[in-house]
C-alpha cells in the first residue's frame, strides 16, 4: 500500500474517527462519471476500513454521453440518499448484511462514507453467478424487501431505482419505441400504486453483491438509488444482470419461486403473504417492461433488450 492519494484533510478525518493513523491506502475504484473514488485504508493497529469519497466536479462526463444538468443533479441527490440510508436505516436486527458505517460526513464540496471493510469481514468474493450464489443474492433481496415492507422511505428516493420514470424524461423523449413511450406512464403507475410497497435497493446488479465463505453469506453495497417501490424491480433487474435471453427463459421461473419462498420467511408477522405474492408476481413483467422503457432511450442497442425482455414487455402491456 501507499500513503499517497487522499488529501491531508481526508486522512485527518479518517484518523480522528478511527483513532488510529493511516499507514497505507489502495485505490479500489473510481465512482461513476468521475464523481470521486473508493479507497481501502490500512490503519496502524492492523485494521482496514473503506472510504467512499464523493467530490463531484462542475463538469463531468458520462460513459454513454448522458451528461448535463439533470444527470448531475440526479447523481448529487443519489449520494444524499445514500448518506441518509446509512445514517437512518442501517442498524438493529433483521436487515440483511450491509457494510457497517463508521462515520459519515456531508460538506459543501461532497460526501464522505467511512465504512466497514467487507473483505476483512469475510465477504471478499465478487461477481459470482453460480446457482448457490444466485440463491444467496435472492435471499438477500427477499430479506431486504421483507424488512422494509410497508415502511415509508423517509429521506430516500420516494420511488427507488436509477431508471424510474420521473428522473428519466430525457431518455423517454428520444426513444424510438412508440409503444413503450405511450405505455411508460401506465407501467410506472402500476408499480407505484400497488398495495404492497417496500424499499428497493435500486441497483441490484451482481457487481453490487459481495460473497462470503459460506453458501448463504452475501452482503450488498451501493445504496445511491434505494427508495420506495415494488420488490420486483430489484428482482427483474438482478436477472438482467446475470442472464441473457435463453438463460432467463430456462432459469427465471424457478429463481422467482425461490425468491418468494424466502420473502415469505422475511415479511413481518401478520402480513398476508398470499396477497403479497399474488400482487408482486403479476407485476414481475411490468418491472421488466419499465426497465426496457429506460433502456430503449438510454441505449437502444443494449444487449439486455433481447427476446425475453420483449416477451415480458408484451405481457406487461396486456395489463394496461
Amino acid at each position: 500500500m501507499t500513503r499517497r492519494g487522499l488529501s491531508h484533510s481526508s486522512l485527518e478525518w479518517v484518523e480522528t474517527r478511527t483513532r488510529a493513523p493511516v499507514v497505507g491506502q489502495t485505490h479500489v475504484q473510481t465512482l461513476w462519471s468521475g464523481y470521486g473514488a473508493i479507497t481501502r485504508l490500512e490503519l496502524e493497529d492492523g485494521r482496514t476500513v473503506v472510504l467512499k469519497e464523493v467530490a463531484p466536479a462542475d463538469e463531468t462526463t458520462h460513459p454513454r454521453g448522458w451528461s448535463g444538468r439533470r444527470s448531475h443533479e440526479r447523481k448529487l441527490r443519489s449520494y444524499e440518499v445514500e448518506h441518509r440510508f446509512y445514517a437512518s436505516h442501517v442498524g438493529g436486527s433483521g436487515l440483511p448484511r450491509v457494510p457497517t458505517p463508521i462515520a459519515l460526513d456531508r460538506s459543501a464540496t461532497g460526501w464522505r462514507f467511512l465504512l466497514e471493510d467487507l473483505d476483512a469481514a469475510g465477504y471478499a468474493g465478487r461477481a459470482r453467478s453460480g446457482a448457490t450464489d444466485i440463491h444467496a443474492c435472492l435471499t438477500w433481496l427477499a430479506g431486504f424487501h421483507g424488512h422494509f415492507l410497508g415502511q415509508p422511505p423517509d429521506g430516500l428516493w420516494p420511488t427507488g431505482t436509477y431508471w424510474h420514470l420521473a428522473t428519466r424524461p430525457d431518455e423517454l423523449a428520444v426513444t424510438e419505441d412508440r409503444v413503450l413511450k405511450r405505455a411508460a406512464a401506465g407501467l410506472d403507475r402500476l408499480l407505484n400504486t400497488c398495495q404492497h410497497q417496500s424499499f428497493v435497493h435500486g441497483d441490484a446488479k451482481l457487481a453490487n453483491f459481495c460473497f462470503g465463505d459460506t453458501a448463504d453469506g452475501v452482503a450488498a453495497v451501493d445504496f445511491q438509488y434505494v427508495g420506495g417501490g415494488c420488490g420486483m424491480k430489484d428482482v427483474a433487474y438482478f436477472f438482467s444482470s446475470i442472464w441473457h435471453d435463453r438463460e432467463c427463459r430456462a432459469r427465471a421461473p424457478a429463481a422467482l419461486d425461490f425468491y418468494f419462498e424466502r420473502l415469505r420467511e422475511a415479511v413481518p408477522s401478520g402480513t398476508d403473504a398470499d396477497a403479497l405474492e399474488s400482487e408482486w408476481r403479476a407485476l414481475y413483467p411490468v418491472a421488466w417492461a419499465d426497465f426496457h422503457r429506460f433502456l430503449s432511450g438510454w441505449a437502444p442497442s443494449h444487449q439486455k433488450i433481447h427476446p425475453y425482455t420483449r416477451a415480458m414487455t408484451e405481457a406487461a402491456l396486456r395489463l394496461l
